[in-house]
């Protein structure tokens, strides 16, 4: 046995197919070779017999002539002698074409997943699954799994040279087999690695790939799609509603809803509050539940958890019909070190950064995306851009942004390797950043891009082409911060704190900003929301439902966490489900009547809405009444304005007076401390009339009550 034959055997050939398939002979004739270790005979259907080469598991066969550019086998496996059929992978020319070999190293492939990956396809009229996967400096890729006995030997891949791509095509597999890829490195580390590219994965504890199943699905959003290319987002409404899918709902003995059970009561749940968008938190596959989902170990895989891809695209085409958006919490920032994944994928890193100074987050746990690699960052682009075009995301919330664009990110001095300037700024991060903004943009007409980013690193969301990062809008984590300490504090100290509720207007209209109250903010020990508000059982749901008529005030989109809508006590977790008892409770049920009447206003009210990124769009009546911890503002559009005043006391203000834009007759249009929320019941009712005494810079004022730790949103009456 020559030495090539011998390298086969051992499984160590990085060409598989300069010895296996059909080879001419110097003679002229043809030699027929394929390699089956599982087979004890090995002959064609036809009545031909290949020849086993000596103290090996290799068959050959000569011919004057090639028989069959793809002959059909019969072989006979050692352990039972059964026979079965099968077709050599080996006769099969390149199946990746030279213009997807150089988008992919120049990191330009925005279709990567179509090339990448497993995917069923018929090649030369014969049905199988093509494989690829992007390992460069690997001495030999083999597919593996139960169709050859997760045995490396059987599958070697083919090499596409300097492009680190390797690829076969395997005729007679089906949707639904478990592979990976068994990986020896340059350095002759054998690994074994689920498919980074893989479109389904099967359900934790398994770490296998699952080739997939073709869509079967039929879209039915073409309207709402339409609508969202011309979606005016900047002036209209958005409010969104977060949540983890896992802990919504819970069946009785544990069991996780599905994405059909989830679109029978979760949509019609967030339509009647009033939401415009579900925000889901991580639903790419990943190994463990406590993670969230932001430990990701499948980018392209929606998790098993709740069902398959198809389920996910019917639950999406659901909310779309129902007239609800679809954001996606998106994780380009790291990923996990678990062996079976990314984390050095060809035995040394490939997909993290060498040097762990930027390759590792020593906080997390995790290994930092090299983003100066154009096959990393092509991986990353593509993977926005398969939600968006196979499951038809609205929007992306990019998670952990800060800790891409600083090299310093939460490390001391000494542990980070400044830019080639000397700075902190991670260059190639930030234009992998404006690059996936841009691409998103020009290919999805009213796709959102939200960038959680927690510094004040300057033109998040404005415009790349101006000088900024291309992001839609950023999570305002100043205002969340500012005004969480401020509602914590007891009402009897809020007058020393006052500039924690006025200072956001400095900077409100730097970015476009989202008003985040978010899952991060009810767990690791900091209470849920009801629970962070000071005082008695009463004023605990009295600063609650101020609170949020506060940020419903404010300038800015809305977002809200599930559970946050009805009080729930005790912090979010993730392995049960929300405490939806607490529903029974009117004081509970008050709390989600608020919101539900919040988000109706917010939507249906211009003034509310419509310059919510502009400073036109907002002005304070009176900012300075620290003693009584009063604030009075408006909302305005081009038609008409809203005026809400908000009192953190629990002491009632009687015969409070404001000035007011116009006289007339001005209606309570909402009171947080109705009884109908659960409230007191004081406040104003019938109608109130403006006087001509002027007060506050304007011509017309109202004498009013303010109810104890309430808000109230007034509006002049046009009829």
């Amino acid at each position: 046995m020559n030495k090539a034959l011998h390298r086969i055997q051992q499984g160590m050939h990085h060409d598989p197919f300069d010895v296996l398939g059909w080879h001419q002979q110097p003679s002229g004739d043809w030699l027929f070779r394929v390699f089956m270790p599982a087979a004890e005979r090995v002959g064609l259907t036809n009545g031909g017999t290949l020849t086993r080469v000596e103290g090996s598991d290799l068959f050959e066969l000569r011919s004057p002539e090639k028989i069959t550019q793809h002959p059909l086998l019969r072989w006979q496996d050692k352990a039972g002698g059964a026979w079965h059929q099968t077709i050599s992978s080996y006769t099969f020319t390149p199946q990746i074409g030279e213009l997807d070999l150089y988008l992919l190293a120049a990191g330009r492939h925005h279709h990567a997943w179509h090339v990448l990956g497993s995917r069923l396809c018929m090649v030369d009229g014969i049905a199988g699954c093509q494989f690829a996967v992007w390992a460069p400096g690997g001495q030999r890729i083999s597919v593996v799994g139960d169709f050859n006995q997760w045995d490396g030997r059987s599958y070697p891949m083919r090499s596409r040279g300097e492009s680190g791509i390797w690829e076969l095509f395997v005729p007679g597999l089906q949707a639904g087999l478990a592979y990976k890829y068994e990986i020896l490195g340059p350095g002759g580390q054998l690994t074994i690695k689920a498919d980074p590219y893989a479109q389904q994965a099967f359900i934790r504890p398994e770490t296998t790939s699952c080739i997939p199943f073709a869509s079967q699905h039929a879209w039915q959003d073409s309207d709402w799609l339409a609508q969202r290319a011309r979606f005016d987002w900047q002036h209209q409404p958005i409010s969104v509603y977060e949540l983890h899918v896992g802990s919504w709902r819970r069946h009785p003995d544990g069991r996780f809803y599905t994405w059909a059970e989830l679109a029978a009561s979760l949509i019609p749940y967030v339509r009647d509050l009033g939401y415009t968008h579900i925000e889901l938190l991580p639903i790419a596959e990943h190994p463990l539940d406590e993670s969230w989902g932001y430990q990701v170990s499948g980018y392209y895989a929606p998790t098993a958890r709740y069902g398959s891809p198809d389920d996910l695209r019917a639950f999406v085409d659901a909310c779309h019909q129902a007239d609800l958006g679809v954001i996606l919490d998106w994780v380009p920032a790291h990923f996990p070190k678990d062996d079976f994944g990314l984390a050095r994928f060809i035995g040394e890193p490939l997909y993290e950064h060498a040097d762990p100074r930027r390759g590792e987050h020593q906080d997390w746990g995790t290994l930092i995306f090299d983003y100066g690699r154009n096959e990393v960052r092509n991986f990353l682009l593509a993977n926005a851009l398969y939600w968006l075009d196979e499951f038809h995301i609205d929007g992306l919330r990019v998670d952990a942004v800060a800790s891409m664009i600083y090299l310093d990110y939460s490390r001391k001095a000494g542990e980070w390797v400044p830019n080639q300037y000397g700075g902190r700024e991670n260059l190639e991060a930030i234009a992998f950043l404006r690059e996936l903004n841009s691409v998103v943009h020009g290919r999805f007409a009213g796709v959102l891009t939200i960038a959680e980013e927690s510094t004040a690193w300057p033109m998040v969301s404005r415009p790349v082409e101006l000088g900024g990062l291309g992001f839609s809008m950023k999570w305002n984590m100043g205002w969340m911060n500012d005004n969480l300490v401020y509602i914590e504090e007891d009402p009897v100290h809020r007058k020393y704190h006052h500039d924690q509720l006025t200072f956001s207007q400095i900077y409100a209209y730097t970015e476009n900003f989202v008003l985040p109250l978010s899952h991060d903010e009810v767990v690791h020990l900091k209470g849920s929301m009801l629970d962070k508000m000071p005082g008695d059982y009463w004023q605990k749901f009295a600063n609650l439902r101020l609170f949020y008529a506060w940020q419903y005030a404010h300038p800015g989109k809305k977002l809200l966490f599930m559970g946050c809508e009805f009080g729930q006590w005790n912090e979010w977790s993730d392995r049960g489900e929300l405490d939806w008892s607490l529903c029974q409770f009117p004081i509970h049920d008050g709390v989600q009547r608020l919101v539900r009447d919040l988000n109706r206003l917010y939507c249906t009210q211009p003034a509310m809405h419509q310059y919510d990124f502009e400073s036109r769009g907002f002005a304070w009546i009176d900012c300075h009444d620290s003693d009584q911890s009063v604030l009075s503002l408006m909302r305005k559009s081009d038609t008409e304005q809203v005026i809400v005043l908000l009192n953190f006391t629990p002491v009632p203000r009687h015969v409070y007076r404001i000035g007011v834009p116009q006289g007339g007759v001005y209606t309570e249009m909402l009171n947080t401390d109705s009884a109908y929320y659960g409230g007191s019941n004081s406040g104003n009712a019938g109608e109130l009339y403006s006087e001509a005494l002027p007060w506050m810079g304007y011509a017309q004022s109202l004498v009013l009550t303010l109810p104890p730790l309430a808000a109230i949103y007034l509006k002049l009456k046009t009829e």
